[in-house]
């Protein structure tokens, strides 16, 4: 079996990956900066091993990119930070943006917009499954995965660098996708990029509702893509078959959702 993607669904949600917005983009949030990088579509001639985790695949997807990208030059990747044998943490990414260094973090998630859950925009964000939150993953980048950059262990690594901790900018590069609640699709985001939300989240009662629609379940690498019509569609009876399993252990399924109009949309079917 190959391990890796094939070039036309690998260039599909390279496209995809691309497409999805930074969470924010201006002002920093909760005091991270965001990463900027100018959006330039091409050709992803590299290979891809399939059996990486989402984050860490997404990180390929990254490594292209800033590849691509003009005044920026890699200086390290995926950097093991560690201690008398023992791993305190992982840098993402080290490189020069316009002759100067920045230290990257990069994330991508999923998150649905759970207006029961906190009392902030950005609290009402949770994981499909309800076991992570964005605000948790805000306090992690800023508590304790920045921070690691400025401890005494990391230095003898910018050492090799020949870097100085304290002249190396610290940015995000956090994208992620949102969706709404079936019943309140015309939120309006005021912290949070808008452009981030890319479709809605229902209830197995809500579910209901989409009867005369046909469905498709991507693989978990296959929901960086923007839906299209070149997938095998099965009916509502089938699409409840086949997500019953997972809904009865609490795992929520993205689908592909294509309207009698032909409109194509992007769902979580959750479990709770």
């Amino acid at each position: 079996m190959n391990r890796f993607t094939n070039a036309t669904t690998l260039q599909k949600r390279y496209e995809g990956f691309l497409n999805t917005p930074v969470l924010w983009q201006n002002a920093p949030l909760l005091g991270l900066q965001p990463f900027k990088i100018p959006v330039t579509y091409s050709t992803i001639p590299i290979a891809v091993d399939s059996n990486l985790r989402l984050g860490k695949y997404v990180e390929r997807l990254v490594t292209f990119q800033l590849n691509q990208t003009k005044n920026i030059s890699v200086l390290a990747e995926n950097i093991q930070i560690q201690q008398h044998k023992h791993t305190l943490g992982e840098l993402d990414c080290i490189l020069l943006k316009n002759g100067k260094p920045v230290h990257l973090e990069i994330v991508y998630k999923f998150y649905v917009y759970d207006p029961k859950v906190g009392t902030s925009e950005i609290a009402h964000c949770i994981g499909p499954n309800r076991k992570d939150s964005l605000i948790e993953k805000l306090e992690k980048l800023r508590d304790k995965q920045l921070p690691l950059l400025k401890t005494e262990a990391c230095a003898p690594y910018l050492k090799a660098l020949q870097l100085d901790a304290e002249q190396i900018a610290q940015e995000v590069y956090f994208k992620a996708q949102l969706f709404l609640p079936y019943t309140a699709q015309k939120t309006v985001l005021k912290t949070l990029h808008p452009a981030c939300v890319v479709g809605y989240y229902v209830s197995q009662i809500e579910f209901q509702k989409l009867i005369a629609c046909k469905f498709y379940r991507p693989t978990k690498k296959d929901w960086l893509i923007t839906p299209h019509t070149s997938v095998n569609w099965i009916d509502f009876k089938a699409i409840k078959v086949l997500t019953a399993p997972d809904l009865e252990q609490h795992y929520s399924v993205l689908l592909w959702v294509k309207h009698n109009t032909g409109i194509l949309q992007k769902i979580f079917l959750i479990w709770w």
